[in-house]
């Protein structure tokens, strides 16, 4: 059983940056692909950024070049930094973690959630 606890999330103005957070139970950790999803009001969840347990990395359309995700094996900590905030991108962001996961854009890939932190970005 894997435990995830996200954490940075906040209120920020557009063209700001913010930096998430999950730290995961365990002591397997880096054989776990990873994934950031988010969730706007009224709208499906979405497939944010990918880290396999390879170290391979795919990112959304919509945050290619803004979004970075990487991970910290020796913390038990997957990260996603967000630069040049959008509007657009406010949302509740999960991070989820699946047994030797790829790259994987879909949520069926993820066996573990978080319960997910508030981003907000004001115009």
């Amino acid at each position: 059983q894997v435990q995830l606890v996200e954490s940075g999330g906040g209120l920020v103005q557009a063209v700001g940056s913010l930096r998430l957070s999950c730290v995961a139970s365990g002591h397997t950790f880096s054989s776990y692909g990873l994934g950031w999803f988010r969730q706007a009001p009224g709208k499906e969840r979405e497939f944010v950024a990918a880290l396999s347990w390879s170290g391979g990395k795919t990112y959304a359309d919509s945050v290619k070049g803004r979004f970075t995700i990487s991970r910290d094996n020796a913390k038990n900590t997957v990260y996603l930094q967000m630069n040049s905030l959008k509007p657009e991108d406010t949302a509740v962001y999960s991070c989820a973690a699946g047994w030797r996961a790829g790259t994987d854009r879909s949520s069926k890939a993820y066996d573990y959630w978080g319960q997910g932190t508030q981003v907000t970005v004001s115009s």
